[in-house]
């Protein structure tokens, strides 16, 4: 894949150095583009449908020559405004002057996306509902990495599951992690494997936005992706630019947390190739809240490196690639010097990940295209999980044969796409038709010998799909879909129907209703691939020998309503969602291996029922105050209890899951040097298993389920620019706190026999950062 990807970069940039036939036509367009009486620099301007274009200069003018004759639309396009479009005819020997008066896209009302249909569409003509997350959002609440950011989204909760490693997963709409898909730039290359810590691998420096589908509506994406779909778009070349951001943070009193990263975007001067790089460098130290000398957050080390390009090879047709490497270190448990045998009980993790993709378009005519992709990502992966025995025969044993284990995970996709659009379909509005087919596989070895733990798993799964979004009328859309699958792991060919609804009853509002069904097929999945510590041994998970397919249900209502004025922006978003799954899958504790190691067994158990309400309000007051806010509050259950421990009752309340959770961010900026905002995530209470090891002074004598805390976790952050004319450039100065008001967990077990799985809250524990970043 890297030579690939090699040639095909020297080919984008040798071939861009080749210049057409000149077109000595005379035909000039001039003029400048503004926003609130100021002039905007670094503006994309050019003519729809051509390769023609340029961008203002610092002072937010432009000027195209040379262009060919006859009547164009002649576009501004700037991130955080909304598309200027205007009608201009060229003649030869003639100078048209057009001037743009650009308004701000404060809270993206109508931004175009592309995660719920794989079309360009408005938010507020998409049948599917999809949220939004920005750069901007992102700076706000001082995210460093994706993990980070994404509990700024209604309906998705991240959750850290390992006291040792630090393990995430993202839950959407009180479903696990596996029912979430995770998209990069669109295709489905984060594997299982990868789902363990790749959220926090990946740097908010490469993302453009990150757009949110909550459920599965869409039949055009993975009929696992039961939950919802989070398509993470890296950043697209739109000028020559670039940014460097130095990050450093204090953890707790003592840790700290180092971040740098670096972007540079670089387009060429017809605007029909260019490059988006970002570097990233992290360095955390571990970190001990209750003074064991046993880690709550692991030391980790991580460098990555990333490449999105494109080339325009003619008006009709483009290329797209993207490339990336992370190397990431991480070492939780006891803090020693030496090797993680050693250390009475830890976990040490190294990752080498590489990811790639290449996407050919064609589009013949506006009502016509056609896309042939693949993507693919490989991980190596090197790993300790081990709890030393107290001493004797069995410490030496151990020493002799300590429990390291390796890993191998590749996972490929390869697909083609179709979309057609039908003007006056049945007589009445367009029809966009897709049809598609995509072939997804996945390998993975997973290996502790001296826990005889094994996972050698290859799933092939082959999709195909077709929709029918057709624009009734102006007031109504119908989104119909039907995917076909077939997975090894499954006997039959799975058919998934998938409907949704749009009406606009007026220019502010949309209604939308959904119906969606989906499937899980019976392999292992991100938490079955991690080992815990529990009650003073390894916990593993196996899949039962009789696990059958679990199926889906699920349906969805929402009302959307913004109000824009010459000032003022406000608005808000209700959903309700209901999803069934039957067959559900479980785990459920059967005893012990013959090490004497907990045996979490995954099962079908019967069905199980999530439903629940979302509630979303945003303004914008004059372009200064933003708020946004969402709040979800729902009820997971099963039909039968599970019973989680041997040593209690079962039951029917799926854990770790809360009632009630929510987000907030305010954001303030009285003049454009000066920024503030607030930001916070609540999490309600929940039931949370903890195991117990009798006679050991470090954690319960016996299994507990916990009802957690409810807790707030409050961020803020002051920043401050200066601009710098002489290089054409500005420095902004920030910082903040992070859980200003420290509402981290205190009761966490101590010593090497401490259950890791039993943490909640905030992710870190108070912490003060500053830095600096640098940009144009």
């Amino acid at each position: 894949m890297i030579r690939i990807y090699t040639l095909l970069i020297l080919f984008i940039f040798v071939g861009s150095t080749i210049n057409a036939q000149e077109n000595h036509s005379d035909a000039v367009i001039i003029g400048h583009v503004v926003s609130n009486g100021e002039h905007i620099p670094f503006v994309n301007i050019y003519l729809e449908g051509t390769n023609y274009g340029t961008a203002t200069d610092v002072t937010g003018h432009y000027m195209l020559i040379d262009l060919p004759t006859g009547e164009f639309t002649l576009v501004a396009k700037m991130v955080g405004y909304r598309l200027g479009k205007k009608q201009v005819v060229l003649k030869a020997g003639e100078t048209v002057e057009v001037k743009f008066d650009l308004e701000e896209d404060v809270i993206h009302m109508d931004e175009v996306v592309i995660t719920g249909t794989k079309t360009f569409k408005r938010q507020t003509e998409s049948a599917v509902i999809v949220n939004v997350l920005d750069g901007k959002t992102i700076d706000k609440v001082a995210a460093q990495t994706i993990s980070e950011s994404l509990s700024f989204q209604p309906g998705l909760r991240m959750e850290t599951d390992c006291q040792t490693c630090n393990y995430t997963q993202l839950r959407m709409n009180g479903l696990g992690g596996a029912y979430s898909q995770i998209l990069i730039n669109s295709r489905a290359v984060f594997s299982p494997l990868t789902g363990l810590y790749g959220l926090e691998q990946l740097p908010t420096a490469l993302v453009e936005r990150i757009e949110v589908v909550r459920g599965g509506a869409s039949a055009l994406y993975g009929s696992s992706a039961i939950g919802g779909t989070v398509n993470i778009i890296t950043k697209v070349p739109q000028r020559n630019s670039y940014e460097v951001t130095s990050n450093n943070t204090i953890i707790g009193s003592d840790a700290l947390d180092y971040n740098v990263n670096a972007t540079l975007t670089a387009l060429s001067q017809k605007r029909n190739a260019g490059m988006a790089m970002y570097a990233f460098h992290r360095n955390r130290d571990a970190y001990d809240a209750n003074g064991d000398n046993f880690s709550e957050l692991p030391e980790i080390t991580n460098n990555s490196f990333g490449i999105n390009s494109f080339f325009q090879l003619d008006e009709d047709q483009k290329i797209e690639a993207n490339f990336s490497a992370t190397n990431e270190y991480r070492y939780g448990g006891e803090q020693i010097e030496g090797p993680a045998y050693i250390a009475k009980q830890s976990e040490e993790r190294t990752h080498d990940i590489i990811m790639g993709g290449i996407d050919y378009s064609y589009n013949r005519s506006m009502n016509t295209g056609f896309v042939v992709y693949t993507a693919g990502q490989y991980t190596k992966r090197k790993h300790y999980t081990g709890i030393a025995p107290d001493g004797g025969d069995e410490l030496q044993d151990f020493n002799n044969a300590p429990p390291y284990g390796h890993s191998k995970n590749y996972t490929y996709q390869f697909g083609a796409q179709l979309n057609h659009a039908v003007n006056n379909f049945v007589g009445a509005g367009t029809n966009i038709l897709t049809f598609g087919a995509e072939f997804v596989t996945d390998d993975v070895y997973d290996q502790i010998e001296a826990y005889d733990y094994l996972i050698d798993q290859t799933t092939n799964n082959f999709g195909a799909f077709v929709q029918s979004d057709w624009s009734i009328t102006q007031k109504t859309t119908l989104l119909a879909g039907i995917r076909a699958d077939k997975h090894n792991f499954v006997d039959d060919l799975i058919l998934n129907p998938r409907v949704s609804l749009l009406l606009k009853p007026n220019l502010n509002t949309q209604l939308r209703l959904s119906w969606s069904t989906g499937f899980r097929a019976p392999q292992a999945f991100d938490a079955d691939m991690h080992i815990a510590f529990a009650g003073g041994g390894i916990q593993t998970i196996k899949l039962a020998e009789d696990l059958e397919a679990e199926r889906s249900q699920s349906v969805s209502t929402s009302l959307n309503w913004d109000k824009p004025s010459e000032k003022h922006i406000y608005g808000f978003t209700l959903e309700g969602f209901y999803t069934q799954l039957k067959d559900a899958f479980i785990l459920e504790e059967t005893g012990t291996d013959e090490s004497g190691n907990s045996v979490m067994e995954k099962r079908n158990g019967g069905n199980s029922y999530v439903y629940g309400a979302t509630f979303e309000a945003r303004t914008n007051l004059n372009r200064k105050l933003q708020i946004e806010a969402g709040f979800t509050l729902q009820k997971s259950r099963y039909e039968e209890e599970v019973i989680w421990s041997e040593e209690l009752p079962g039951t029917k309340d799926y854990l770790r899951t809360p009632d009630a959770y929510g987000y907030y961010t305010l954001s303030w900026t009285p003049t454009q040097r000066f920024s503030a905002s607030l930001s916070g995530v609540y999490t309600g209470t929940m039931l949370v298993p903890h195991y117990g090891l009798a006679g050991d002074a470090g954690t319960i004598d016996e299994d507990v389920l916990f009802e957690s805390p409810a807790f707030m976790e409050t961020n803020i952050k002051l920043g401050y620019t200066i601009n710098l004319k002489r290089i054409d450039s500005s420095i902004e100065f920030f910082g903040g706190v992070s859980n200003l008001f420290d509402e981290y967990q205190d009761d966490f077990d101590s010593g090497k026999n401490r259950d890791s799985g039993y943490i909640y809250g905030p992710a870190k524990p108070r912490s003060v950062f500053f830095g600096v970043k640098l940009f144009n």
